[in-house]
């Protein structure tokens, strides 16, 4: 791995990124009370009992009725939800529903979450996609990312996703940055190779590990929008500063593309 200088002051050099892959060798679970019905989430209550309870807490952890546990952050600028077992922070798009509901989307306009007006809550997944109720767990800390990184700690966070696209695809993957990586667009570059790796990581775990070993390169590039292209071996993905943590494309999105 070579850089021009090692020094934050630096990170305006040009072409300065590229990192040999790095191969790893690789959660636990939240035992935690669940609604006894979907009825009782989709009311928001378990009983006449509970009707007043006070409301949930802006960022609160929930354990879906499926056994996945997630954090829901209502206090960020834009909604974000985080499954505990996965290091992608998922950017919502809030949209009303009848009877004073409101359904939270994801980048492909894919249901994910839906609040009752009485703050029960469906959570919609590949495994459930006619929803599973949640039950809230607790407060959680805010997944709202740091808006700029370290020099260092941009750099670690790109060797591991280096390290985990590599081992999905069973094959070297370099990552590389088509232009400058300032301090200010540091966080959505090193979250969007977080995010190949947990698109390359799902794949590979439904089966689809000969669609990535296709791929030799991810290029990471500044844009007007999100998005992702693959075109001769190289994956290229756009991030847009413009747009906050909203300004890259979801693993969804980038499975998405390499399945055309």
């Amino acid at each position: 791995m070579t850089f021009c200088k090692a020094e934050f002051g630096d990170w305006g050099a040009r072409a300065a990124l590229t990192i040999a892959a790095l191969m790893l060798m690789g959660a636990s679970a939240h035992a935690q009370q669940l609604p006894h019905s979907l009825r009782d989430a989709l009311l928001g209550h378990k009983g006449p009992a509970e009707a007043r309870r006070a409301p949930a807490p802006p960022v609160a952890r929930y354990v879906s009725e499926a056994g996945g546990a997630f954090v829901f952050d209502q206090a960020a600028p834009r909604p974000l939800m985080k499954f505990d077992n996965s290091a992608e922070i998922w950017v919502l798009q809030a949209q009303p529903a009848s009877r004073g509901d409101v359904i939270y989307r994801n980048d492909l306009g894919e249901p994910v979450l839906r609040v009752t007006k009485l703050g029960g809550i469906i959570l919609f997944t590949d495994d459930a996609p006619m929803g599973a109720a949640a039950a809230l767990s607790g407060r959680a800390q805010s997944i709202q990312p740091p808006s700029i990184l370290s020099f260092n700690v941009f750099v670690q966070r790109v060797r591991i996703a280096t390290a985990r696209a590599s081992r999905a695809a069973q094959r070297d993957i370099e990552f590389a940055t088509v232009e400058d990586v300032r301090p200010e667009t540091s966080v959505l570059a090193a979250d969007s190779a977080t995010i190949v790796a947990e698109a390359f990581e799902r794949m590979a775990r439904k089966g689809d590990r000969s669609l990535i070993s296709r791929i030799a390169r991810v290029l990471l590039t500044e844009g007007r929008k999100p998005s992702a292209s693959l075109k001769d071996g190289a994956l290229t993905i756009t991030y847009s500063p413009e747009q906050g943590l909203a300004g890259r494309p979801s693993s969804k999105k980038i499975i998405k593309v390499i399945h055309r």
